[in-house]
Order: structure tokens, then C-alpha cells, then sequence
């Protein structure tokens, strides 16, 4: 299933800055938690984006880690080689399209991670099927992705703005499902770990930055909702009006972020 879907590098940085400063939990503290992490790993970080996985990696296990970061966007990974640079580390960033054989030997790393991305392969078996080749007997493929609970308010939201069903997600209709799946059908032992992260919004700006920067990308897989930019700048305001209406009668919108972690040993 092709997904014709690229997101950019500010509308992904909106995102997470939200996250970080209206949630109550840490997803970056979660991760490292729950992925087992040893100095002297070989680590690749597939869909790696702007990097932050791989330098959360890094600064954990003390730089004593050979880590590749892949991913197919050329700006993601500009963005991701500045920091390298910046702050002196030695990550290897290169281009991998995990729709495409890696360029990586079997049985190469120690660890294969893959954070917000993998629902938007073509293939998810054959995406897997590299994923677990590169891994040397005894790894560990560690991925997140959003489970069918995911943000409901933000859909309620645009479902009452809108009086439109809501398009199936990549993410919350494929992960839980034909992601896993695909990964219990190749490893020796698979656990899902649940990471639930409330964001309260007291006033209703927040939450548009939040959903102006998910639709402004969304839009090509909402083709029911957008079919011009005008037609988005009026939906657009549908949703703030509704969600004005729930800060005055309400006094907030709570949005609970419902991430899948998906450990699996080879």
C-alpha cells in the first residue's frame, strides 16, 4: 500500500514541542526505559528523521555505541547532520528507503529501531523481513507507533467540526494489526508495552498549532476533507470554533497520546 506522505521538518517539530510542554509524561524517558540498551551496541535507527532517537541513544549509553540513523528525506536528514555536527557526535546518518533492500550485511546490528514510521511502508512484511535480517540472532527490533485509542479527542473534535467520518490513519489502523503481526510472525518473542501521555490544553491555540501542523500534511491522505488550500483554511476554522466551545464550557481539552512500543527479539 503506497502512502504518499512526507512530513516536513517544522510541521514534525511543532508536534513535539507540543508534546513536551503540555504532556505530563516523558516519551523519550519511556523509550529508553523500555529498550535494552547496552555500551558497545551496533544500533540503526530506520525512519530516523531529524535524529532525536539516535542522539537519545548516544547520550545514554555514553557515545560507546556505533549507531546509523536512515532515513528518505533529504531535509530530515540535513537537519539531523547539523546536530551531529554541533555537538561533536559520531553518529552515521545516511538515505534508506525502508520500502527498498537496506544496504546493510545480515546479522549486522545489535539493535533495529524504527519510532513513528514504520505504518507508512508499502510493505510492511518485506519492511520487517529487512528489519530482522539486519539483526544479528539474539537482537532486538524495537518500534512505536499510535494504537486504535490514540489523541480521540482531536478526532472527536474534527468529527464535530466537520460532521465527516474520519479517514482510516496509517498509523492507529495498521500498528496494532498488520504491524504486529508481520513482527510475531518472524521473531522468537514479541511483548507490546502501553504508553499513555494526557496533554491538557487550557486554552484552545495550542491544541490548532498541534492540528494545523497534523493536517497540514494529513490533508493528502484526507482527500474527503481537502481538496484546496482555502477548503483547508476553512476547516481549519470549524475546528477552532469547536474547540473554543469546549475550553469555555469545559475549561480544557485533554488529548491522551496512546503509543504501542513493540519489543521483539530475534
Amino acid at each position: 500500500m503506497k502512502i504518499d506522505y512526507k512530513e516536513t521538518t517544522s510541521d514534525l517539530l511543532a508536534r513535539i514541542n507540543i508534546h513536551e510542554k503540555y504532556g505530563t509524561r516523558n516519551i523519550d524517558d519511556w523509550m529508553i526505559e523500555t529498550v535494552p540498551l547496552k555500551e558497545g551496541m551496533r544500533i540503526l535507527d530506520v525512519g530516523c528523521g531529524a535524529g532525536k532517537q539516535c542522539f537519545s541513544y548516544f547520550d545514554t549509553l555514553n557515545g560507546k555505541a556505533d549507531i546509523v540513523g536512515g532515513d528518505v528525506s533529504e531535509e530530515l536528514l540535513t537537519k539531523a547532520k547539523e546536530e551531529n555536527k554541533k555537538r561533536g557526535t559520531n553518529i552515521a546518518f545516511t538515505e534508506l528507503d525502508f520500502n527498498n533492500p537496506f544496504d546493510f550485511e545480515n546479522n549486522t546490528f545489535d539493535l533495529a529501531s524504527c519510532s513513528f514510521a514504520i505504518y507508512y511502508a508499502e510493505d510492511i512484511p518485506f519492511t520487517i523481513k529487512e528489519m530482522h535480517r539486519v539483526l544479528k540472532p539474539g537482537g532486538y527490533l524495537f518500534t512505536t507507533g499510535p494504537m486504535p485509542t490514540n489523541k480521540q479527542v482531536f478526532y472527536d473534535i474534527i468529527k464535530e467540526a466537520t460532521g465527516k467520518i474520519i479517514p482510516p490513519m496509517p498509523g492507529s489502523s495498521r500498528y496494532s494489526t498488520e504491524i504486529l503481526a508481520a513482527v510475531q510472525s518472524l521473531f522468537s518473542h514479541t511483548d507490546v508495552i502501553i504508553f499513555e501521555n494526557p496533554l491538557t490544553f487550557d486554552e484552545a491555540e495550542p491544541f490548532l498549532i498541534y492540528t494545523r501542523a497534523s493536517l497540514s500534511e494529513d490533508r493528502k491522505l484526507w482527500t474527503s476533507f481537502f481538496e484546496s488550500k482555502d477548503e483547508f483554511e476553512t476547516v481549519m476554522n470549524k475546528i477552532e470554533a469547536v474547540a473554543q466551545k469546549r475550553i469555555h464550557d469545559e475549561g480544557k481539552i485533554v488529548m491522551t497520546k496512546v503509543v504501542g512500543g513493540i519489543l521483539a527479539k530475534k
